[in-house]
């Protein structure tokens, strides 16, 4: 027989031997002799149960009564219901993970596809339409979109600088596409770039682009990794271990009966509720902040519709590529001549052929996409799924009485009190560490609360604050979790003067540092883009103030 399934047999018997003993109903009438026969034909000798009778002075955990319980058994049952509401816990916690970890692979899926899509019709609609334009832009299509996938995957990106290197790209690889007869050196296009602001080539593309695209890709990025910080922080959480004196108050809650041989009477409801609040009082701490994330991840859906929407930002954004480069050929000729008036005349290349006006292609006009309905599905059941998953730390000790721990339907004269059969008198505990200073079922130290929670209430103050800012349009990576602010949005300034490290434009190693990188971003786009990257969410934040990623060497594009 498995030493776990004898250990179970031995608990029967002796529970069984006590109730005979004591003629208790329990023992239906059987004499403790009859019951030694019956166990004894399972293969037990009479020395492997006690006499009901013996003295309890040797329960360290129990009620020192008469007891059925060796000294090993005390000890055995304590660990054992130690790793039974342990795995309770780590069961409920995958069951929440899961949740969350299919929300996030589901939104993950869509935006990406969305981006997906937009690539791919760009790939198809530009050549015909743009000929020679497209394919010396090509190279510069392909890095926004790169760089959209890192900045929407957790690189350390400014996007309303990478728009705008981009569109500076694109207007010095354009403008000498369009005057292939000219020479254009560096310092050049250096003063062209400086025109920029000025001339608008592109229209209004540039503008419409940014505004649109730094609100709806911050949503996006912000609501998908508010999904992974919250599976992280459950994760976490559900390894911290319980105490020893928690240990013991389970122990005596599940088990004692059994030891003083009232198997049948089960745990008074709120008997099992002081306990399980007692044990998990630092968890119930993270709900004020568990639900400030939830409350912000719900909120921060309203900024997926609508023509700024993520929805049809993200994939629609070679709708506005294709809008500049028409504004470009149809403001060919008066930005050609106030390039000349503001930079001079470029002298003539003479091995370049005529201009590019006789090969020139006509407009392109492209249709935005009707939504599928796939995000209205998604973001439906996303809301509902965390408004209830709300209260998940505060009803912990509730579900698991009821769930896990075989909790008495009524606290009545038959219910297991800790010491008895009997009413359970004490009122229940409030939730958190602060409530158990008069807990009568476990010693709780409310000085020493537990590090890994508090790491991870920072981790959802720092998630909210993002969340906050990301409902405003503003990119809030880097900021002091202790600020309640939402922070400072994506511009060219920094709060309170924080910005003690600026990043360089000119250098894409520091400026795609890994910050909170989202599932999908391989170790080996990590490395390409980063020198130092750190794991999700970032491991640094927890007290410190990083500086917000600006730099304004290239038009604004405004």
């Amino acid at each position: 027989m498995e030493p776990r399934a004898r250990g179970w047999w031995l608990l029967c018997a002796a529970a069984a031997l006590a109730a005979c003993a004591r003629g208790d109903p329990a023992s239906k009438g059987r004499s403790c002799s009859e019951v030694r026969q019956v166990y004894g034909a399972k293969g037990f000798s009479l020395s492997d149960v006690p006499q009901a009778e013996i003295s309890g002075e040797h329960l360290r955990i129990c009620p020192q009564g008469y007891t059925c319980c060796t000294s090993e058994m005390e000890e055995n049952l304590a660990n054992r219901s130690r790793a039974e509401l342990e795995t309770a816990l780590l069961d409920s916690a995958h069951a929440l993970q899961a949740t969350l970890a299919t929300q996030l692979q589901s939104f993950d899926d869509h935006f990406q596809q969305l981006l997906n899509e937009s690539e791919r019709a760009l790939q198809d609609a530009f050549p015909g339409a743009f000929g020679e334009l497209y394919t010396q832009g090509a190279k510069a299509f392909r890095d926004l979109y790169a760089e959209l996938r890192l900045y929407y995957r957790g690189a350390n990106l400014h996007l309303e600088d990478t728009l705008a290197e981009f569109w500076a790209r694109l207007l010095e690889r354009l403008f000498r596409q369009l005057h292939p007869q000219l020479l254009l050196p560096d310092d050049y296009l250096d003063c062209l770039g400086k025109q920029a602001d000025a001339l608008r080539p592109f229209g209004e593309a540039p503008r419409e682009l940014r505004l649109r695209a730094t609100r709806a890709f911050v949503a996006a990025r912000a609501f998908v990794q508010g999904l992974g910080v919250a599976g992280d922080v459950v994760r976490k959480v559900a390894q911290v271990p319980l105490g020893p004196e928690c240990s013991r108050a389970v122990m005596k809650l599940a088990y004692c009966a059994h030891c003083l041989g009232v198997p049948g009477a089960r745990p008074c409801p709120d008997y099992c509720r002081n306990v399980l609040k007692g044990c998990l009082a630092n968890q119930a701490d993270l709900d004020a902040e568990w639900r400030n994330l939830l409350d912000s991840m719900v909120l921060i859906t309203d900024k997926f519709w609508g023509p700024s929407g993520a929805e049809s930002v993200i994939g629609g954004v070679h709708l506005w590529l294709a809008e500049a480069i028409n504004a470009l050929q149809d403001n060919r000729d008066i930005l050609t001549a106030k390039v000349i008036q503001g930079c001079g005349n470029p002298k003539v290349n003479p091995q370049g052929s005529g201009p590019e006006e006789k090969r020139r292609q006509g407009k392109l006009v492209l249709q935005e996409k009707p939504p599928t309905g796939t995000l209205e599905k998604l973001v439906s059941e996303a809301k509902t799924q965390l408004r209830d998953a709300q209260d998940f730390w505060i009803s912990l000790p509730g579900m698991l009485c009821s769930e896990k721990m075989a909790m008495s339907s009524a606290s009545d004269d038959r219910c297991w009190n800790g010491m008895a059969k009997g009413r359970y008198l004490p009122e229940v505990m409030g939730d958190g560490l602060a409530n158990q200073i008069n807990n009568p079922e476990v010693e709780v130290d409310i000085t020493k609360p537990d590090m890994t929670v508090r790491q991870q209430i920072m981790q959802l103050k720092v998630m909210t604050n993002r969340l906050r800012g990301a409902y405003s349009g503003n990119d809030v990576d880097f900021q002091d979790a202790s600020d309640d602010s939402s922070g400072s949005g994506s511009g060219d300034s920094c709060p309170d003067d924080l910005c003690d490290r600026r990043v360089s434009k000119k250098s894409s190693s520091s400026r795609t540092t890994l910050t909170h990188a989202l599932p999908g971003l391989s170790e080996r786009e990590g490395q390409k883009t980063s020198a130092a990257s750190c794991p999700q969410p970032c491991a640094s934040l927890p007290l410190l103030l990083l500086s917000l990623v600006l730099s304004a060497a290239r038009p604004t594009w405004r």
